[in-house]
């Protein structure tokens, strides 16, 4: 079971975790109000439309929602488009029918499994949206806590319904619109909810602290009733529900969509607006809140789309605005606590209850309080530690998410967003033409081979990129073209590539080896040069050749550029026999395989391995076999850092003890006779007091002449092997292999002059 599943309940109602979800719903209540007002009231329609539509969200969409985070309601996203199709569909009946529709329209979207959109998002666009949600509540909470409030609560847009932008906002309170009991509530509530959240005692406890505030800020103002028109928090400045005198009256509130309008073309259009944006906000948000959960469950986006249309399909029913998933309360809800998507069912039930029977005692709750509840979760979302991390993570990820960052501020929500993805596709274009192929250049017996692998998708945007490495191919060259990494290639690619294969090679003695291309491409496999070691390579390569083949081998493995080779056609071509170009000796460790750090193919070498490489008789064996029989041009001896053989002789000696006795192997004490004469005489007392850093730096000292002692003992104890060296025929060299960084170290007299300068030999670049 993973730790996801292990921490979902199986039931909303579990006695584990209602009470914190009930404890949640109430916190999320306490801001879903002025929210759901303000919004309304941005929107241009009725303050109970809004009220409707956060009960809805609560009890409708949560219901059916399978995310234990979201939370919906009226969206400040959508203000614009609501206020803009109320004005030009001329009433709100009508609006409301293209409610209805739109949530038909989400459904369908649901069922065809549009949700999956979601996985296309940026992380980067995501965390913007995040911290842009944070930076607004920051600054447009601001003229709340000070008792400025002409822009209604829940407005998220740049340019505010008073005229005002969200800058400009903050100046009215320096040219004195401050409340000053409003301020006393604001900055007491804020007080609160820091020291709530530094006392662990006051944190663990089941009281949250935004219900403290709430109940403080209108005992307060009760308190301020005495003390002048100053200090007084008057209607201007508290929740302001619609008081219904009577269930009749409280019915009225609602409103029926116009069915007349039913075959009225704009209200299809309206309809489509309203559920590509609420669908795309949604997902959006989904996405955001779910980062934000500590249990790390993702919420299925489809399910979420059915759950957002049935919400709107009730909305457009019965008087409320449209509904997506809101970031705010949705991020209100992980920070108090919730455990299922109980806290935002009880959420909408609170909202029902209270403005259907509690509405007078709603009305004293201050808008200070509340604010100062959205200005702290607003520091929550958009902490200096996420712009840290971003900016670590380097410019391909800090530019969408700040450009999302400020193009949300200082426009609105849906345009800072739209801003921010095409951003991020700008990003993800650019990285895809800079590195649409990678180039690497193989050094072979007989000539450069120039490989060339084709990203996973190739556009028609990468043909000037290939063009230009295909013309670059000197005459008489190789070229392997592998497009085993590829799901898309072009068609005018694929053109190119074909035209260059058939004509412009040809013409200029190219050989071209193609790979890994779809059937679907019309453009089979082909091969014009053996890509493995053959007989007649072997016999024309000299052990210089076979160094330099090794050390840029190795270059490609420490780089991260080794090549894609075809392996089951090398051991298709090399099962009739064998012609490999060196024999290497190395260590039995786990750390260092032969063939992967030297980047070789099947049947490039013989590989030796015995613990510490030294020799024996059966490892000398194999060592003539591949010098005089198999007619290899190079022997090298590979020792590696940190080698434990080596460790364990040298702390051996220097106990003065042998293996058997120390180990209980009987067979060990020969490699330790071999390794020790590299160990110094005074082996005892040098190692006494060294640190684990010297201590390391000893023992690889000891590996190195260890290796080079091999060598040694190699030429000196074989007479076929001395008179192949002797003859010019082959080398014995010897390397060691840092187990830290992967780089070999070449050694020896033997390997001066052969292996180039960092700066030289085999290649490997991007193109684009």
């Amino acid at each position: 079971m993973s730790t996801s599943e292990a921490q979902t309940p199986t039931s909303i109602f579990s006695p584990s975790t209602i009470l914190q979800d009930l404890i949640s719903g109430l916190v999320v209540f306490l801001v879903a109000l002025p929210l759901c007002l303000g919004i309304a009231l941005a929107s241009g329609a009725d303050l109970f439309s809004g009220l409707l539509a956060g009960i809805v969200g609560g009890l409708v969409v949560a219901a059916i929602s399978g995310s234990h985070t979201s939370v919906s309601g009226p969206a400040a996203g959508l203000t614009a488009i609501v206020a803009a199709q109320i004005a030009s569909l001329g009433s709100f009946e009508a609006f409301l029918l293209a409610v209805l529709i739109a949530g038909v329209i989400q459904i369908i979207f649901g069922i065809a499994r549009g949700g999956a959109l979601s996985a296309f998002f940026p992380s980067s666009v995501i965390k913007g949206l995040l911290v842009a949600i944070g930076v607004i509540l920051i600054l447009k909470q601001i003229p709340h806590i000070f008792g400025h409030d002409t822009d209604p609560e829940g407005e998220m847009s740049f340019i505010q319904p008073d005229q005002e932008n969200t800058f400009s906002e903050l100046l009215t309170i320096f040219a004195g619109e401050i409340h000053i009991g409003a301020m006393v509530i604001g900055f007491l509530s804020i007080a609160i909810l820091l020291v709530w959240e530094r006392i662990p005692a006051l944190k663990k406890s089941l009281v949250p602290a935004p219900l403290i505030v709430v109940v403080v800020g209108v005992l307060l103002n009760l308190g301020f009733t005495n003390m002048g028109q100053d200090w007084l928090v008057s209607e201007s400045h508290l929740v302001q529900i619609p008081i219904a005198q009577s269930f009749s009256e409280f019915f009225g509130f609602l409103r029926l969509p116009d069915f007349s309008r039913t075959f009225d073309p704009a209200i299809y259009i309206a309809a489509v607006t309203i559920a590509v944006v609420a669908s795309l906000e949604t997902l959006l948000n989904l996405e955001a809140v779910d980062k934000l959960d500590k249990a790390k469950r993702n919420s299925p986006p489809s399910r979420e789309l059915i759950a957002q249309g049935c919400g709107n399909m009730v909305c457009g029913l019965i008087g409320g605005l449209p509904v997506t998933s809101v970031v705010v309360r949705g991020s209100v809800n992980v920070a108090s606590g919730s455990k299922t998507k109980m806290s935002a069912i009880f959420h909408g039930g609170l909202l029902l209850v209270s403005v259907a029977f509690l509405p007078t005692l709603m009305n004293k709750i201050p808008l200070s309080a509340l604010a100062a509840i959205l200005l702290v979760t607003g520091f929550k979302l958009a902490s200096p530690a996420i712009f840290k991390q971003m900016w670590k993570e380097g410019r391909y990820q800090f530019t969408p998410f700040i450009i999302t960052v400020i193009a949300i501020v200082v426009t609105d929500l849906l345009i800072g967003i739209l801003i921010g993805l095409a951003i991020s596709v700008l990003f993800i274009l650019n990285s895809n033409l800079r590195r649409p192929i990678r180039r690497i250049v193989e050094t072979q017996v007989d000539g450069d081979v120039t490989h060339i692998e084709l990203s996973n998708q190739v556009s028609f945007l990468n043909r000037a990129a290939l063009d230009r490495v295909l013309n670059e191919s000197q005459p008489g060259g190789k070229l392997v073209i592998d497009a085993s990494g590829s799901d898309y290639i072009d068609p005018d690619v694929l053109s190119l590539i074909r035209d260059f294969k058939q004509n412009v090679a040809p013409a200029r003695n190219i050989s071209v080896n193609l790979k890994g291309f779809r059937r679907k491409y019309q453009l089979s496999d082909s091969k014009q040069f053996a890509d493995f070691t053959s007989r007649e390579l072997q016999e024309k390569v000299t052990s210089d050749q076979v160094i330099k083949i090794l050390h840029d081998g190795n270059q490609r493995f420490t780089s991260g550029t080794r090549l894609n080779r075809d392996l089951g056609q090398q051991v298709n071509a090399t099962a009739a026999g064998q012609n490999p170009l060196a024999a290497i000796l190395s260590c039995i460790d786990s750390r260092v395989p032969t063939e992967l750090v030297f980047d070789l193919g099947v049947g490039d070498i013989f590989s030796v391995r015995v613990a510490g490489n030294i020799v024996g008789t059966k490892s000398l064996g194999s060592l003539e076999y591949a010098v005089g029989v198999a007619g290899v041009k190079l022997v090298a001896v590979l020792g590696h850092t940190r080698c434990g053989a080596v460790t364990s002789s040298v702390n051996l000696v220097a106990a003065n003890q042998g293996a058997e006795a120390a180990t209980g192997c009987q067979h060990l004490q020969p490699i330790v006779d071999e390794i020790a004469p590299c160990i110094p005489s005074d082996v005892t007392r040098a190692i006494e007091n060294l640190s684990e850093e010297a201590m390391e730096q000893y023992v690889d000292k000891v590996a190195e002449d260890n290796v080079m002692h091999t060598v040694d003992e190699i030429v000196k104890r074989s007479r076929i092997i001395r008179e192949a060296v002797e003859a010019g025929r082959v080398k014995v060299i010897g390397a060691l292999y840092d187990v830290k960084s992967g780089h070999t170290k070449f050694l020896g007299d033997s390997v001066s002059g052969v292996i180039p300068d960092s700066s030289s030999g085999q290649t490997a670049e991007v193109a684009g």
